[in-house]
């Protein structure tokens, strides 16, 4: 068994402990965190060479060795209070920070079996990254945590950063990063050359070649720990993820590469319980329209934070497609102002979510002209046809080979030749349909000619569940879209 496999096995023993108290995988991940990086910290402070304390020394790991009982509870809550107001990557892990394992005993026997007998620091980030990937991920999949909507599955993750293939020379933003997944995948496809790097290069990859912020503190604090694990940032710096809302400001600072799932529905929270109004119109000088659809404000946002001649990778769902209105007048400007050269229709069954319908938007940002930057859009049919389920039929990153295949990364775009699944509509074509609609299949479902080419009970049954969902969303849009008309006549 490799050391991350043993490592996985014996933290999930750990969230076996908790269970009884009715702790969820997601909220045993977090509750992990709190305690994980105590240790690290610890280790880091009693090395034999370069020691470094980072946690203040009445508020490290060792005070809360050789307690039980009520005296453990009331120092761990202490130290969790006292380090919410921490500056920099403390303040981060630990802001707003809770306790939730309610039974003492628990506590010890995670502080003292599974954490405290590890030397978390001399496993190396390949090996503590990848077991707490692994944890997130079954966190994803915990039928009693909502955590699992907001999970990007990895061969998507991989897929889209294989085609806009990242440099040392890009920086990279996610502005609704989740758990960091988008960052972590793009890092490491950079970091495979790191040997040939320059040392200021080196610096960069490390602490400034990604950013990630997320309105959730759960998810944001996640985030900061799974990147740390990796190997990028520093755990006496500054964070990498900011927790705040992308939506309400312009940054100010432009990226060169945007890689981002944000979250469905009307809510901008990739957190449990997130805060915000999911009703409320966003208000920007740099937007184009003033809507309340959180992820035309999502598209909004990244095309201001995107720098001239960057590349943007983004799961929206379909809506953002066919979308009246503010809808429209974005999917325009898309066309125009940017070069939005690629678009992926996503099959159903690979978010954990039911009910998504889902494309990858590929654009780039261009300067100023008076010609459309777009010439064609070239659209990949991964939907019709196709049937993946979580658990039987999962997604693989071989199911997305032929996209990268057609894509032809790296390569100008016209040097692209259609296929089945693979075709390509003129600028004056797209412009031309009705509202701009961009919803476009032109491929027969099998299943529809043929009965013997059903797919299985269960997935049809997601597949209904996926359509309703759809439909209701589409029926919100006009409903929405009627009322503002009669409030605007009033």
């Amino acid at each position: 068994m490799s050391d991350s496999r043993r490592l996985v096995a014996k933290l999930v023993a750990g969230s076996n402990v908790l269970r009884d108290s009715g702790v969820n995988m997601y909220e045993y991940t977090e509750q992990l965190t709190y305690l994980l990086f105590l240790k690290m910290a610890e280790e880091r402070a009693t090395r034999p060479l370069n020691p470094e304390r980072v946690v203040p020394e009445n508020l490290s790991w060792h005070r809360l060795l050789g307690l039980s009982g009520d005296k453990l509870e009331d120092t761990y809550n202490h130290i969790l209070r006292e380090l919410a107001n921490q500056p920099g990557v403390l303040g981060a892990i630990y802001r707003r920070a809770q306790n939730k394992i309610s039974n003492p005993s628990h506590l010890k026997t995670l502080i003292v079996d599974y954490i405290n007998k590890e030397n978390w620091s001399a496993a190396g980030a390949d090996v503590n990254g990848d077991a707490y990937e692994e944890l997130l991920e079954r966190s994803a999949g915990d039928t009693k945590s909502t955590a699992g909507q907001y999970f990007t599955p990895r061969p998507l993750i991989q897929a889209m950063v294989d085609v806009l293939r990242p440099t040392i020379d890009d920086t990279v933003i996610d502005p609704a990063c989740g758990t960091g997944g988008f960052l972590l995948a793009a890092h490491s496809y950079v970091a495979k050359d790191a040997a040939t790097f320059t040392p200021p290069q080196r610096d960069h990859l490390q602490n400034d070649f990604v950013t990630g912020v997320d309105i959730g503190a759960t998810t944001s604090r996640l985030a900061s720990m799974n990147l740390l694990l990796h190997g990028l940032g520093s755990i006496t710096g500054d964070s990498l993820i900011e927790n705040s809302d992308a939506l309400l400001a312009d940054p100010g600072r432009r990226w060169s590469m945007v890689l981002a799932n944000p979250p469905f529905g009307k809510s901008s929270s990739t957190d449990i319980g997130g805060a915000g109004d999911d009703d409320a119109e966003i208000f920007r000088q740099d937007f184009v329209v003033t809507t309340s659809n959180k992820q035309l404000n999502f598209l909004q946002h990244i095309m201001t934070i995107l720098d001239v001649n960057g590349r943007a990778g983004v799961v929206l769902p379909d809506n953002v497609l066919f979308e009246g209105g503010a809808g429209e007048t974005l999917r325009r400007k898309l066309l125009t102002a940017y070069n939005f050269h690629t678009l992926l229709r996503l099959p159903t069954g690979i978010f954990y979510k039911p009910g998504v319908k889902a494309n990858v938007l590929f654009f780039d940002r261009k300067p100023a002209a008076e010609q459309p930057w777009t010439q064609r859009l070239w659209i990949y049919d991964l939907r019709t046809n196709k049937h993946f389920t979580l658990k039987k039929h999962p997604m693989r990153r071989t199911d997305l080979d032929d996209f990268v295949e057609v894509y032809r990364p790296g390569e100008p775009h016209d040097a692209r030749t259609e296929s089945d699944r693979w075709k390509s509509f003129t600028y004056d074509e797209l412009v031309a349909r009705d509202k701009v609609n961009l919803d476009i299949t032109w491929l027969r479902d099998e299943s529809l000619e043929d009965a013997d080419n059903l797919p299985s009970p269960d997935v049809i049954a997601r597949e209904i569940v996926e359509d309703l969902t759809a439909a209701l969303a589409e029926f919100e849009a006009v409903a929405s879209a009627l009322e503002a008309g009669a409030t605007g006549t009033e």
